[in-house]
C-alpha cells in the first residue's frame, strides 16, 4: 500500500475569498503527515489558533496525488532521474 501524505501550510493571504498569499516566505509550513487524519488535526489546531486574523488560512495538500507511481513519468522528471 502507499503512503498517502498530506502537506498542511498556512499564512496571511491579499484576500480572504482568494488563495493568493500577501508574502510567499512568509507562508507557515507546519508539517507533512503520514494521514489525512493527524494532518486534519494539525490544520484545525492552526486554524483555531488563527482564528482573530480574517486573512489567515491553512490549507491541506494532498501530496500522493502529485505523483502516481503507476503512470509514466513525464519528459522533465526524467532529466531529473
Amino acid at each position: 500500500m502507499s503512503q498517502r501524505l498530506h502537506l498542511v501550510f498556512g499564512g496571511e493571504l491579499i484576500d480572504p475569498q482568494g488563495t493568493q498569499f500577501r508574502d510567499t516566505k512568509a507562508i507557515h509550513m507546519v508539517g507533512i503527515f503520514p494521514n489525512y487524519e493527524t494532518a486534519f488535526a494539525a490544520w484545525k489546531a492552526e486554524a483555531q489558533r488563527t482564528v482573530d486574523s480574517a486573512h489567515t488560512r491553512y490549507f491541506i495538500a494532498h501530496l500522493h496525488r502529485l505523483r502516481d507511481e503507476e503512470r509514466e513519468v513525464s519528459p522533465t522528471e526524467e532529466l531529473g532521474a
